[in-house]
């Protein structure tokens, strides 16, 4: 109790002061009036409003110049919003998935926990955690949940707000952030700092040849300072900080023992966590009794926290735009086309363009729905979308984390896809291609200059190798090896839909008259013409492997 009456006089003292001389002044104020002649008081009572008026009107004015103009707290005034434990009650059963990185936050949890326990046998506690990982994946919830089950205050500044333009600020609200930090810590056993953005003010420092530096420079190095503990090596002062940034960007005096010694890796959510997070943010709208969670979670596939409760809040709003009572699987359709492919731009198109927009599109869905191993088809559509004519949305089946040879293959075989189909209908080609084309071009140039799968036996990174040290003939070759992955994928794509051509134009016809279809479109419409989507990748992405000798003599 002493204790935190104590920061409260250290924290209020210039008020308690003020309060104190204002009591004294009123007591003598009334004890001089009480000794006046009835006149005089009567005069006195009556200017005393203008007086206090233009007294109060005078300190303001001064006040104002004061902080604005004179005093550090002008630019520098360090925003005080302790967040109470008890106010802002984060568990973790309430952080939705991040199973891995929320086990090792248990573990700091219970390192703070029994800090005494720590510092009797001789240990420290720990000093700082780094959380890094895609934005939106609850980083902040992370660091609030580690702060609630600690019991113990928790203070969040982002790492923008310390950098102003005037030198020296920054360190300045650095120091006024660890001292309110300190004094929780006094009070209440231990506080958590969390800075998130820590790359702003955490980012490798830069020198001139003067021995200055930008002026993050001395906001970092205070920064270091104040986890080095140098003023109070007793406070249990632990700093959160979060990163959407690499490791490689922030400072190695940040990042070394003692510091940030700990670094948890969030990940995005996997197909069973994402199945919870739809569950957890549908509880919050009204739903129709036949959406789908499983195969929302199927289709939301690389989506973070942030993005799946950005597409139910979007849902919400066409179903209400339509009058709904409820949300329903069209309108969470709806919903992620319009964040994954933008808003619809109306074009005027002629009727022989929109025909070979269709064509082109539906190669690309008959290619990806029959040959392509790991992906499904999204959505396919000939309407307008970000200064596309048309285009064929798809999303992998599961999370991958690297990619095979038949994938890539793959990749290109369906950019190529498109082109073959306008070639086969037309004769000849728009340059709508030019993307596909260049998507195509550098998957095959990075199978065989980066990952050793080319067709000649070449294995290592190339592009790490200085042009001028590489020979010419060398270039050529490998050049030449990426030509014939493209005229290979080509030839066997422009196969495939020759085969398929009936898949091609059943799709493309439908496509002009609805303008636009998803999977369940597309299957259906394969399916009624005797065409199953096979559960292994077609044979003409198995045919096109490193020891086919017959592409590698078509590129001599």
């Amino acid at each position: 109790m002493f204790r935190k009456f104590k920061m409260f006089y250290q924290d209020n003292k210039i008020w308690v002061i003020i309060g104190f001389i204002i009591v004294v002044l009123l007591v003598l104020s009334v004890y001089g009036m009480s000794k006046l002649e009835s006149f005089y008081r009567t005069m006195t009572l009556a200017t005393m409003p203008v007086q206090l008026l233009l007294a109060f009107a005078s300190a303001a004015a001064f006040v104002v110049m004061y902080v604005t103009v004179f005093s550090k707290g002008g630019f520098g005034q360090m925003k005080k919003n302790k967040i109470k434990v008890d106010e802002e009650k984060v568990t973790f059963k309430e952080v939705i998935g991040l199973e891995g990185a929320k086990k090792e936050a248990m573990e700091v949890v219970q390192l703070i926990k029994d800090r005494k326990q720590l510092q009797k046998i001789g240990g420290k506690i720990i000093k700082g955690i780094l959380l890094m990982g895609p934005p939106g994946c609850g980083k902040t919830l992370l660091a609030k949940a580690i702060a609630t089950e600690c019991g113990v205050p928790f203070i969040s500044m982002a790492g923008s707000e310390f950098v102003e333009i005037f030198v020296g600020v920054g360190a300045g609200r650095v120091r006024s952030l660890f001292k309110r930090a300190r004094d929780y810590a006094y009070t209440d056993g231990a506080c958590i700092v969390f800075i998130d953005e820590i790359e702003v003010i955490g980012r490798g420092r830069t020198f001139t040849a003067f021995g200055g530096g930008e002026e993050t420079n001395s906001t970092q190095n205070q920064l270091l300072v104040e986890m080095d503990g140098l003023e109070n090596k007793k406070s249990n002062v632990i700093v959160i900080a979060a990163t959407n940034a690499a490791e490689t960007v922030l400072d190695k005096a940040l990042l070394r023992p003692g510091r940030f010694d700990r670094k948890i890796t969030i990940t995005l959510p996997n197909l069973k966590e994402r199945e919870q997070l739809f569950e957890f943010y549908l509880k919050k709208v009204k739903v129709s009794p036949d959406l789908k969670i499983d195969r929302l979670a199927r289709k939301a596939v690389y989506k973070s926290p942030a993005d799946i409760e950005n597409i139910i809040k979007e849902a919400a709003l066409i179903a209400t735009r339509k009058k709904k009572d409820t949300v329903d699987m069209q309108d969470m359709s709806e919903a992620m086309d319009r964040i994954d492919l933008g808003m619809e731009t109306h074009l005027d198109m002629t009727p022989r363009e929109l025909e070979q927009t269709a064509y082109h599109e539906a190669g690309h869905a008959v290619a990806l729905y029959m040959l392509h191993p790991t992906d499904d088809v999204f959505k396919i559509t000939i309407k307008s979308h970000q200064g596309s004519l048309g285009l064929v949305a798809h999303n992998p089946r599961e999370e991958l984390h690297s990619e095979n040879r038949e994938k890539l293959i793959a990749d290109i075989m369906v950019s190529l896809s498109g082109y073959v189909a306008e070639k086969i209908k037309y004769g000849t080609t728009t340059t709508g291609v030019s993307s596909d084309f260049a998507k195509a071009m550098h998957l095959a140039n990075a199978m065989v200059w980066k990952v050793g799968m080319g067709l000649s036996g070449f294995i290592g990174d190339f592009s790490v190798i200085p042009e001028a040290a590489l020979s010419q003939s060398l270039k050529e070759k490998l050049n030449n090896e990426t030509i014939a992955i493209m005229n290979s994928c080509h030839a066997k794509i422009e196969e495939f839909l020759k085969a398929n051509w009936d898949a091609v134009d059943a799709v493309a016809k439908r496509l002009i008259i609805e303008k636009e279809m998803d999977f369940d479109d597309l299957e259906e419409t394969l399916e009624t013409l005797g065409k199953k989507k096979p559960a292994e990748p077609d044979a003409a992405v198995k045919e096109i492997k490193g020891g086919d000798n017959s592409i590698a003599e078509r590129s001599e």
